[in-house]
């Protein structure tokens, strides 16, 4: 992106604004000057400069908490290579804000049960290894006015995006949330009202919930049946957009703004409802499937109080908790509550129950907390874990005693677990002052300290007698009294297996084994040694510390087993099968990207029929994984985390009735089978249009004169012997516009052959006159396919038929493709061709599966498509290199090579002669070396630069595609050519220091690809404007080679 930016900044302002355009999509900032700035820091790479506004700067240890709170872009490279003038991104932007987190709340929560911790109390779980080598998140990319046609087009039955409209990624997580929820998405497509409710319908609020409602049914019928890739959601956020725009209603943080649409589906429903139950909201289809309730129970100042109230979305907070059960325990229990209410031993306590859980329950994650001294809201990172299945036994009111009694366990296993953890820490913090060490330590200093002998009693004899002993991973005392800030970060250093070993042995064992490694004399002399000590004295006092030492390290060995022991009886609290009976399973986790003010949103959903998960990030819809979901949602690892989590009962069924009935394909199917009328009609307009305009930007880009086009992003492709071009290029359109397009080639020709046929026409018909130009064009191109070919004629570029046949493809082939022709609706010259055209689409409605094999099809007009987009990247790579325009022609010469390779691994007759490329790729990579060569040897830091930028973006990617097993000698002896060319420069006197540096860098990579990421710009996109024009050329091309430069191909 880099080298893209700056071969594009020739060009004037358009595309850097092109580039803050991006960043403003994906990042949420709005400040053009502030991501310009952005962008220069990061040398004009838009993911790096992405990642310095997005990415969260590693936390500095502090001392005062306030300190702790850094700035927005404090310690960011954004913040170092900021310029003077652009000051802080502002606090507040119109785009998507953290506080989405109430995303889908269809009734007001009830309150948060504990006020958010200080900040400055988070624990801090981000490891710089993990985020230093962690793979980034590939976003999702801003779509140019005229994307190639399998960006429009649908996969199948895959899942379809959304696009964003402009900072509104946070519907397109909820949209898609619900859409894959069966029983929502049925009970919006379903959704209607008697005439009588429309026309009585007359205030502002219920006309514009219908209109709303409307909106939304047609766009899920076309996230149903659609043919596009991805939707346009904008007729809905319009009415949502203009709601909040009027002057009765002002604008809305997003949190509201995302209330109010689940608000309005429930006001919506109501009406359906009040037909029949007038302001029974239980009826309601929406309370039906989001709404639960809670039942509290507490005791404030002495008097007991119970209340029922009603949820939707259930708040949780983040901060003080490691996982979702730890949450909700929190957020069901605040404060103490006696068992002895009229005792009056607390003031206030209370308890919560579920009595009701709804189909779909959801959990909001509150991950944001308002810092006072900056006076703007802040983004908690802590990590949270959740698990794919959640039982809600523990926390229904029906479990009640149960649970209370296992509550008062547990109660009493952590107050156990307290008391002897406080032991445990006597032990390993012991001593008066302000430095506490291990009792175990201190025990094995002493007796170290004793066996010491002075520095006059060392002989050199010594070395058969015991030494002191040693602690390889411990200071001896006075290191450590020396540095008693480090001295309490070491507790229990000595590990488990260490203690029992010692613990085990005799007072004798020990001793001598302590006693090792030896020590040198000189060290001996260095330490610390009692000045007299009797052997009885030395005896009785190594065996009291010994005993001493032995009986404490047993005590801190069962501390830990009882703690151990403790703990596993907490975690298995509530694995009691009678509370696993109502579990729910995760369905949707949304995810936040960014800090409070600012970021990007995406779901992870999972899909039932694939047995899967699936990010779905605006338009693009991917396979994903519980481990990326775990990386991207958990939080802790980075500044991406979950902030809604949506689970689904076990009792529904996920995908509905029919699951069993066929795969996924069948029963969406069956779903828009079931749309009413209009709604199909809806969808079927809509796949027309799709094809218009598919067949209008064909015609467009047919009409273009040959020449280069930079493409819409300047996409990289990675090439390598398994992967080319042909990956994007012919899946490009459907089976249905390639024929077409081929059929659209041929039209001249075509219509040569019906004019032949006015005779035919006029005395026997149609179908006559059809059948005769059919054969009469049949033949000719038979015949032209079993011409000799020449160096400067290649028939296969005329017509499709012809390369049809050279490659022998199946008869039903051929002859749909040539009826196709016929059928084409751009024959439309008078009316015998009109005639011609119906009658041969009539022909062509009625050929069935069982009489052409339509994949077999598809492919045969794939690989034609392939043909003549390499024989397109051979002629202008050849005409580049015929007027020296090296680095543009290598470009074309390898894409036309590894795209020609698997047209050939097909039959010889599929692609153009590989000789004749790779003669010129190698002529060409040759001459592009000197260039770069000369350019490196000038000195001059401009032409330099230039060199190594040609070497490391066309020469050495060229190289190592070349270098593989099938490599040819001439293009291994041109690598050898090549590598000895720069080799020759190393430690030239005439060269300096710092371009002998630079050299030494390059020589690696050119020199040893094993490892090399294969890494080469696609060339620009071009399109003949007709198939004459291409043979002419190509005669031109070939003529001018063979005949200028006399080449013999091998």
């Amino acid at each position: 992106m880099t080298a893209e930016l700056r071969a594009r900044g020739g060009g004037g302002g358009e595309d850097c604004q092109v580039l803050l355009n991006q960043m403003k999509e994906i990042t949420g900032i709005q400040d053009s000057a502030f991501l310009l700035a952005a962008l220069k820091a990061a040398d004009g790479d838009l993911m790096e400069a992405v990642t310095f506004l997005t990415e969260d700067p590693a936390p500095e240890p502090v001392q005062n908490p306030a300190a702790a709170e850094p700035s927005a872009w404090e310690g960011s490279v954004v913040g170092k290579q900021l310029p003077q003038d652009v000051g802080a991104a502002p606090a507040t932007h119109n785009q998507d804000n953290l506080r989405t987190a109430n995303t889908v709340r269809p009734l007001e929560s009830p309150k948060a049960p504990a006020a958010e911790r200080d900040a400055a109390e988070r624990p801090q779980e981000a490891h710089s290894a993990e985020n230093k080598n962690r793979s980034k998140r590939k976003r999702c990319e801003v779509w140019g006015e005229n994307p190639k046609q399998s960006d429009w087009r649908r996969a199948g039955d895959w899942p379809v995006g959304m696009k964003n409209i402009g900072n509104t990624c946070w519907f397109s997580a909820v949209i898609q949330s619900l859409f894959q929820l069966p029983d929502f998405r049925r009970l919006v497509l379903g959704y209607s009202l008697p005439q009588n409710v429309l026309e009585s319908c007359h205030s502002h609020t219920g006309k514009r919930n219908i209109a709303f409602m409307q909106e939304l049914q047609c766009l899920f019928a076309l996230m149903l049946g659609t043919w596009r890739k991805f939707v346009d959601p904008s007729a809905a956020l319009d009415l949502l957009r203009d709601v909040f725009r009027s002057a009765e209603q002002p604008q809305q943080d997003v949190s509201e703004f995302t209330h109010k649409l689940l608000d309005w589906l429930e006001d919506a429903f109501q009406l359906t409802v009040n037909v029949t139950s007038l302001g029974d909201k239980s009826e309601n289809p929406m309370v039906q499937l989001f709404y639960g309730t809670f039942l509290t129970e507490g005791v404030h100042e002495g008097n007991s109080f119970s209340k029922i109230e009603t949820f939707g979305q259930y708040p949780l907070q983040v901060n003080g908790y490691r996982n979702l059960n730890e949450c909700l325990e929190g957020a069901m229990v605040e404060g103490e509550m006696d068992e002895a209410t009229a005792s009056q031993s607390v003031k206030y306590g209370q308890e919560r129950w579920f009595t009701k859980l709804p189909p779909v329950l959801t959990f909001e994650l509150s991950r944001f907390e308002f810092n006072q001294s900056l006076g703007q809201p802040e983004k908690i990172h802590t990590k949270l874990e959740f698990p794919q299945t959640i039982y809600m036994d523990r926390y229904l009111y029906c479990n009640k005693d149960l649970i209370q009694m296992k509550r008062e366990e547990m109660k009493r296993l952590k107050e156990k677990m307290v008391t002897l953890q406080q032991k445990l820490e006597r032990y390993m913090e012991y001593g008066s002052g302000p430095a506490r060490f291990p009792l175990p330590d201190m025990l094995q200093y002493v007796l170290e300290f004793i066996a010491t002998k002075p520095a006059g009693a060392i002989s050199s004899a010594q070395s058969s007698q015991t030494t002191p002993l040693h602690s390889q991973a411990k200071p001896n005392v006075l290191d450590v009294l020396s540095q008693p800030n480090s001295v309490q970060e070491r507790t229990d250093t000595r590990t488990e297996d260490e203690a029992l070993f010692v613990a085990n042995a005799s007072p004798q064992q020990s001793s001598s084994m302590d006693l090792q490694p030896p020590v040198s004399p000189a060290e001996l002399s260095e330490r610390p040694a009692p000045h007299v000590v009797s052997k009885e004295e030395l005896n009785l006092v190594q065996m009291c510390l010994q005993r001493w030492r032995n009986e404490i390290e047993q005590d801190v060995r069962d501390l830990k087993e009882s703690i151990a022991r403790i703990n596993l009886s907490i975690e298995q609290m509530y694995c009691d099968p009678l509370l696993q009976q109502v579990p729910y399973r995760l369905h949707a986790v949304l995810v936040h990207e960014g800090q409070a003010n600012a970021g990007h949103y995406w779901a992870f959903i999972y899909d039932q029929p694939r047995k899967r998960w699936l990010k779905y990030n605006d338009i693009s819809v991917t396979e994903s994984s519980w481990e990326e979901l775990e990386r991207e949602s958990f939080g802790g690892l980075r500044n991406a985390s979950a902030y809604c989590l949506m689970y689904i009962s076990g009792q529904v069924s996920p995908v509905g009735a029919d699951e069993d009935e066929g795969p996924e394909a069948r029963q969406l199917q069956k779903e828009v089978e079931a749309l009413s009328p209009e709604l199909r009609h809806y969808i079927q307009e809509d796949n027309w249009r799709l094809e218009q305009e598919a067949e209008e930007w064909d015609e467009e880009q047919s009409c273009k004169i040959p020449q280069m086009e930079p493409s819409p992003t300047s996409e990289l492709q990675d090439l390598s012997s398994e992967s080319g071009p042909e990956q994007s290029s012919v899946c490009e359109p459907s089976v249905h516009s390639l024929s077409s397009e081929h059929a659209r080639i041929a039209k001249e020709q075509t219509a040569k052959a019906i004019a032949n046929t006015a005779e035919a026409y006029e005395k026997n018909g149609v179908e006559a006159a059809l059948c005769e130009a059919f054969h009469e064009e049949y033949s000719r191109l038979y015949l032209l396919s079993k011409e000799t070919p020449t160096p400067q004629n290649d028939a296969r570029l005329q017509h499709v038929l012809i390369y049809f046949l050279q490659n022998n493809a199946p008869q039903q082939v051929v002859e749909r493709t040539l009826l196709e022709q016929f059928a084409d609706k751009n024959l439309s010259y008078d009316e015998r061709s009109i005639s011609i055209m119906k009658v041969a689409r009539a022909k062509l409605s009625e050929i069935g599966p069982d009489d052409v094999d339509m994949e077999e099809y598809k492919r045969w007009h794939e690989d034609y498509s392939l043909f003549r987009k390499v024989s397109i990247y051979l002629l202008t790579g050849l005409e580049l290199y015929q007027n020296r325009k090296y680095q543009e022609s290598l470009t074309y010469l390898v894409y036309a090579y590894q795209s020609n390779t698997k047209l050939l691994l097909k039959g010889t007759n599929r692609g153009v002669s590989e000789s004749l490329i790779a003669l010129y790729r190698r002529k060409c990579l040759l001459k592009l070396n000197e260039v770069a060569a000369s350019l490196f040897v000038s000195c001059e830091e401009a032409h330099v630069s230039e060199g190594v930028s040609i070497l490391n973006e066309l020469i050495i990617p060229c190289m190592h595609l070349m270098n593989n097993f099938e490599i040819s000698k001439e293009d291994l002896d041109a690598i050898e050519v090549m590598r000895n060319r720069w080799c020759s420069y190393l430690g030239r006197e005439d060269m300096d220091a710092k371009l002998q540096m630079k050299l030494g860098e390059l020589l690696p990579r050119l020199l040893d690809g094993s490892t090399e990421v294969i890494v080469l710009k696609e060339p620009p996109k071009i399109r003949p404007n007709s198939p004459y024009d291409l043979c002419s050329r190509f005669a031109a091309v070939m003529e001018s080679i063979h005949g200028a430069s006399a080449v013999a191909v091998q």
